[in-house]
Parts: C-alpha cells; structure tokens; sequence
C-alpha cells in the first residue's frame, strides 16, 4: 500500500518527505474541522500541510474510521475500497487538488476514480 501511495505523489509531481496517516474516531475529527476548519460538520478526511514554502513536504491526514464505514454502506461501496478513496483524496489535496466548487469536486473525484481503477485496480461505482 505505502508503494502505490507513493507512486501517486511521483505521478503529480510532488515529492513527499514525510505523510502520516492517523486513524480516528469520528468525534476527534469532528474537533479538528471545528478548530482549524471552523465547520461544525463530520466528515471523512482531513488534511494538513505542515512544512512551509519551498521546505520538503510533511503532512498529517486524518481519517474518520467510522464515517468511512458509514459512507460506504451509503454508497453500496466495500469498505477498503472506501477507505482507499479517502486515503488517496487526502493525498490529493496535498498534490494541489481542491474540492471547494462542484467543477473542483468533479475533478478530484475523477482523479480518485483514476487511481483506484487504473493504479489498484478495484472496481469503483461512479
């Protein structure tokens, strides 16, 4: 896993020093967009830069376990392919992506589509 994550940032273009990944529950990550994102929403992921300018980069992505569960039984989706989505929208943000308008959504949920059927091969329902 860590090989195809990797391989994502050189296909970008972006070269990483070091990414975490933490795994939590639902009402930290709630905390977390509250604090730093000021939205009072659940959600799946979150991702911070924490390196500056030019410096190599280093980030953390937190990832709610549980919405991750919930999404996937909304989406009739397995859990892992689920997951996998999440792990590589975190990674995309980080590679310049953004998914504020619904032009911006579109593009990087092609872009996740791209990596998980291309690159993981798992099948994903659009």
């Amino acid at each position: 896993m860590k090989s195809f994550l990797i391989s994502i940032f050189e296909i970008e273009g972006v070269s990483p020093d070091k990414i975490s990944y933490i795994f939590c529950k639902d009402d930290y990550l709630l905390q977390l967009n509250q604090k730093f994102l000021k939205h009072n929403t659940y959600t799946d992921v979150i991702t911070f830069t924490l390196s500056e300018g030019n410096a190599p980069l280093i980030a953390e992505i937190y990832i709610s376990i549980k919405r991750v569960k919930e999404n996937a039984i909304q989406l009739k989706e397995e859990y892992y392919n689920e997951l996998f989505r999440v792990m590589i929208h975190g990674i995309l943000h980080l590679c310049g992506y953004s998914d504020h308008t619904l032009k911006e959504k579109l593009e990087i949920r092609k872009k996740e589509n791209f990596y998980l059927t291309e690159l993981f091969h798992v099948k994903r329902s659009t």
